[in-house]
């Protein structure tokens, strides 16, 4: 068997899921594969995602990552939601968490930071656990 697919999910696929798909092929790619995808796509990544997260770790997800619906990646092993507060897309099977994190789309900088700094610590966190699964 291959590494799990691990998929991370919200509505728009546009801010939260494409910073942890970014984070979770910087971090852990070498226990899973990670994608991102959403319900009712956007037609870009959030600019200020983008510009934080070239600022933070040098990744530029305009040249790495598009939004993406559901259809379009391969069906995961593990599916996590990045917060339910806009109402839970549905993917077809039940998530196997909801990180309940803040959508910083419109907010500061440090709103940004934060919410990133949280899902960098859940993914290396994933990381751990399905490397001791192994």
């Amino acid at each position: 068997m291959g590494k799990p697919k691990v998929a991370f999910i919200c509505v728009h696929n546009a801010c939260r899921s494409q910073i942890a798909e970014a984070l979770g092929r910087l971090l852990a790619s070498d226990v899973f594969e990670s994608y991102s995808a959403g319900t009712e796509t956007k037609f870009h990544i959030d600019p200020d995602a983008v510009r934080i997260m070239k600022e933070l770790y040098g990744i530029d997800m305009e040249k790495t990552q598009h939004p993406k619906a559901i259809a379009e990646m391969p069906a995961p092993d593990i599916a996590i939601s990045m917060g339910c507060n806009v109402g839970c897309p549905f993917i077809g099977r039940p998530f196997d968490e909801n990180w309940g994190l803040e959508d910083p789309t419109g907010k500061s900088d440090e709103t940004y930071v934060s919410v990133i700094k949280e899902m960098e610590t859940r993914i290396q966190a994933l990381r751990l656990e399905l490397a001791r699964d192994d």
